[in-house]
């Protein structure tokens, strides 16, 4: 490197000159400006040929502006030597100002480098560490090097000492702020070299004292040409590492570094030979930097005291939070499974009186998500937990053991009963920012000390799903035989899935009969379980036990597929005008499949079967479900399927669906036909009944819609349903459900009288 060159140079010829005095001195003042001539190449070759952030650019910018002064000072300097030669010169005013701007601007360069520091408490504790820091270096500095200049008996130019005083300045702030420099645009190593090259300042300041009148030749050749040397090495290093370091940590050890640096002068002061009437300005200097670093030390002490109390609290804190979430839901705040678990396992272990459980599920809760959103499901969720740990009050301990399962801990038996009655008295009311309305069940068990828990929690869910499987929104307290219950519906969902498997499944139909003429004008299909071994299995039974286990779905398909079948059959083999409507059931599950819409589209592709031809009976609870359901029943009545509203009038919001459901057929519930012949006795059930059926018949014709009334059982409620203005009904008086070899020979039969009447 050219600097370092130059410094071997002005070394050399010191040895050279001090062996020989041969030579003009003002040589000794040319080594420094072209050192620096040196440092300014290495620094602009760097911006030119390495890529830098924007703060790495800007600050070696205004290192090689700060290089420029300090050459252009230091070349005055030197035409002065060669002016005065062989006299030493002064320093000239222009190369006073001159050196001074570089001097600053070099201070500006490095103040610019960030800290990455960004909260105002952690920069006001950084200033105070650099404070103390930067008092250390200085009175080290000064007691050193100043002092001992102003004190020398050779007379320093005030000028020089300025300078001099500026570098020591330099040395200081640069030394602290490079290190607290974690990382960063700028190298850490290359900042180090240029803080260090403050501390030239020091060494010419030793130099200039022990070589009396030869003190300024042995800077200028020595001492100054070194500080060209570390700006072109710390140019250099930039350049090998041109991507910011990795982030390290500040050297938060400076200010107590700095401490020790102040008992330095101190301790010379007492030991050394120094007269305190000639130099006590320069013990009051270092005396009071002294107890200014003392202060400023008990201050730090003072903060970090705070700061390790604030610490120790936030981690208590912290700690503290960590076990709550272990112990509880994040959702709800309620006790969670492991909670909940560790408490039942003291209670069983060391309670006198055992155990109660309380598990509560909330009923379609899937509903919710599926027609809501799962934010709303989540809604309801934390405001029935709030409800839930109203209604236990201290009775008890509440958990959610997951997604809508919730359960309660009871250490007295007594208090079960008690807290399940208000489990079930604050479903009244609604829930949520939806305002909903829940159903729960629940179930409850008691256990003595010393039954596992496992044992305790399979009975409280046995009892939970006897109460889903009796109606739902209730509580069943735990017997013995529910475990034979339970494990019969197991048995029974093993079973479907086989009977599936093995085709054990028929469709039957029961005839949909005009009242006016009693001809056969549809049929609804019911499926049947053949079983092997118990003959036939009723609905009532396996139904629920598909829904349960989620195979109504492919069961579902094959009554579907199997209903469009026959149903394209009865049309190729009567005729358009021999059969109106084929109507399967459509469970809620079925309407949630994502493929339900693709299979109906298959199912009647694949039979031939026109989509006018195939009505899906669907209950008021099926259709309740939000848009999303809403949009899968509009794509079937686009597709031309007529959707059928069963079991009409026994809803919460009847009325609302005709004008929301694409319905084209109503079907008035059976509930509403039983007795409604009974209209000459005058009884009020009887006069309510007519009422019911009569307004749905009359809403059903202002909407366009047919009606079909449910359960005739005589012919006394068939002429009065007609009178209404009924004109299709269903039930056991018009026909039972039968195979479809019945419905077959039954529409042959109607065929031949039809076309007896028109030959006669």
């Amino acid at each position: 490197m050219t600097a370092v060159a130059v410094a071997v140079l002005g070394a050399l010829w010191y040895l050279f000159w001090s062996a020989t005095g041969t030579g003009p001195v003002a040589i000794a003042y040319l080594f420094m400006p072209a050192g620096l001539i040196a440092a300014v190449l290495a620094v602009r070759g760097l911006r030119r040929s390495t890529p830098l952030t924007p703060v790495a650019r800007q600050f070696w910018r205004t290192l090689e502006t700060a290089c420029l002064l300090l050459t252009a000072g230091y070349g005055v300097l030197a035409a002065a030597a060669f002016a005065t030669s062989p006299e030493l010169p002064a320093m000239p005013g222009p190369a006073v100002v001159l050196a001074g701007a570089g001097m600053l601007l070099a201070m500006v360069a490095v103040a610019r480098v960030p800290l990455g520091v960004a909260s105002w408490y952690e920069r006001g504790k950084q200033a105070l560490d650099r404070t103390i820091a930067f008092l250390g270096c200085t009175v080290l500095l000064w007691h050193f090097g100043l002092a001992p200049m102003v004190a020398s008996p050779t007379a320093w130019s005030t000028p020089v000492l300025g300078i001099l005083l500026l570098a020591f300045v330099f040395a200081a702030g640069a030394i602290t702020k490079v290190s607290y420099i974690a990382g960063g645009p700028v190298d850490r190593v290359a900042l180090r070299l240029i803080a260090a090259s403050g501390l030239v300042a020091a060494v010419v300041a030793e130099a200039g004292v022990a070589g009396g009148e030869d003190g300024p030749v042995v800077a200028q050749a020595l001492c100054m040409p070194l500080v060209p040397v570390l700006v072109a090495v710390a140019a250099r290093r930039q350049r090998r590492t041109a991507d910011a370091p990795p982030a390290r940590r500040g050297n938060v050890w400076l200010p107590y570094l700095a401490v020790l640096a102040v008992d330095i002068p101190v301790a010379d002061m007492l030991i050394g030979p120094l007269d305190p009437g000639d130099r006590l300005w320069e013990i009051r200097v270092v005396v009071g930097v002294a107890v200014t670093v003392a202060a400023l030390v008990t201050l730090r002490q003072y903060l970090s005291f705070r700061e390790n109390n604030r610490l120790l609290r936030e981690k208590r804190e912290s700690e503290a939070r960590l076990r709550h979430e272990a112990d509880h839901d994040a959702l709800t705040g309620l006790a969670n499974r492991a909670l909940f678990r560790r408490r039942l396992d003291a209670a069983l272990a060391g309670g006198a009186a055992g155990a109660t459980v309380l598990l509560v599920d909330l009923d379609d809760f899937k509903t919710v998500n599926d027609s809501l959103g799962h934010d709303a499901g989540d809604e309801l969720l934390v405001a029935f937990a709030a409800a839930l740990a109203a209604a236990t009050g201290g009775d008890g301990v509440v958990a959610r053991l997951g997604g809508d399962e919730f359960a309660i801990l009871l250490d007295e038996e007594d208090r079960g009963a008690a807290v399940a009655d208000r489990v079930m008295a604050m479903t009244a009311a609604s829930f949520g920012a939806h305002r909903l309305l829940v159903h729960v069940s629940a179930g409850l068990a008691t256990a003595t000390p010393g039954t596992a828990p496992s044992a305790l929690l399979r009975a409280a869910d046995t009892a939970m799903h006897v109460a889903k499987e009796r109606g739902k929104n209730n509580w069943v307290r735990y017997a013995r035989d529910m475990e034979r219950t339970a494990q019969a519906h197991a048995a029974l969902g093993g079973d479907l899935r086989r009977a599936l498997d093995a085709g054990e499944f028929r469709v039957v139909y029961q005839p949909l009969v005009g009242l006016a003429d009693g001809r056969l004008v549809g049929a609804e299909a019911l499926v049947r379980w053949l079983h092997p071994e118990r003959g036939v299995v009723s609905p009532a039974e396996f139904i629920p036990a598909a829904e349960r286990t989620g195979l109504i779905v492919p069961l579902g398909r094959f009554v579907l597929r199997e209903t469009c079948r026959q149903a394209a059959a009865w049309l190729a083999a009567f005729g358009p005008d021999a059969f109106a409507k084929v109507s399967p059931n459509v469970s809620v599950r079925q309407l949630h499949d994502p493929d339900f819409v693709a299979d109906v589209r298959a199912a009647l592709a694949d039979a031939g079967l026109p989509a006018d031809r195939l009505v899906l009976e669907l209950t008021e609870s099926a259709v309740l479900r939000g848009p999303q359901m809403l949009h899968v029943l509009r794509e079937l009545h686009d597709a031309g399927v007529r959707l059928a509203l069963d079991d009409f009038g026994t809803g919460e919001s009847s009325l609302s669906l005709l004008r929301a459901f694409p319905a084209s057929i109503v079907k008035l519930d059976k509930s509403f036909v039983d007795g409604i012949e009974l209209d000459e006795l005058g009884t009020p059930a009887a006069h309510a009944r007519q009422a019911v059926a009569r307004a749905v018949a009359q809403l059903a014709d202002a909407l366009g819609l047919d009606t079909v009334a449910e359960g005739i059982e005589n012919q006394e409620q068939a002429d009065r349903l007609r009178a209404i203005g009924y004109t299709v009904g269903q039930g056991y008086h018009l026909g039972r459900p039968v195979a479809p070899d019945e419905i077959t020979a039954r529409m042959a039969a109607e065929q031949r009288s039809r076309a007896g009447s028109a030959a006669a």
